[in-house]
């Protein structure tokens, strides 16, 4: 049996298992700053992020099913935090014309302000961030990248709107940048995208 990443003898010893402690504890600061914010609204965490995402995506992804599987979250599950977000009065449904059994959310003046205020809640680490040189951010970006990409892959986690699983990303090699067909530009390694407004999936 591998050591465990978290058994300090092992870890101590082991580049790799300190990394994954390191992600560990700022999974954990995270989870402490969203929960200040849900205190503070009296919402829960998937509530908070549910009114952040329909804050700054584009409408066609405001359905339930497709906010399932955002959040790796059973239909049921997410049609019970829209419906308590609506009874909150924080959001309300815009039926579809052609469809009425269809419905995406909006949200309202009230859940917009909810909204702008609690995706600020990262602020902290954001900060930690900035101090960081601008080489070691694009390094740590690509790194941060490129385990997204292997977590998508092995289907951890569902929906990636990131460069790499782009239909109109053309990976780079080491004498050429990467490019975007959609906007017809080269894309340095600091420009990649973690999730693009006009991202297509490619098959694999």
């Amino acid at each position: 049996m591998e050591n465990s990443p978290f058994n300090l003898d092992y870890q101590n010893s082991s580049t790799e298992s300190k990394i994954i402690a390191a992600f560990e504890r700022i999974s954990q600061a995270f989870r402490v700053l969203l929960w200040n914010e849900c205190t503070k609204h009296g919402l829960s965490p998937i509530q908070v992020q549910v009114l952040i995402f329909v804050l700054y995506q584009n409408s066609s992804k405001s359905r339930v099913s497709y906010l399932a599987s955002e959040f790796n979250m059973t239909k049921a599950t997410m049609s019970d935090t829209v419906k308590a977000l609506g009874l909150k009065g924080l959001i309300e449904k815009e039926v579809d014309p052609n469809d009425s059994r269809s419905y995406s959310i909006s949200l309202t003046t009230k859940g917009r302000k909810i909204a702008e205020e609690t995706s600020l809640f990262s602020g902290e680490i954001l900060i930690a961030i900035n101090k960081l040189y601008p080489e070691d951010k694009e390094n740590l970006l690509l790194s941060l990248i490129s385990i997204i990409h292997h977590l998508y892959k092995t289907d951890i986690i569902a929906i990636q709107r990131m460069c790499l699983t782009c239909v109109h990303f053309i990976k780079g090699d080491t004498d050429h940048a990467h490019f975007c067909k959609l906007l017809n530009v080269e894309l340095q390694p600091k420009e990649l995208r973690v999730d693009c407004p006009e991202h297509e999936l490619k098959e694999n």
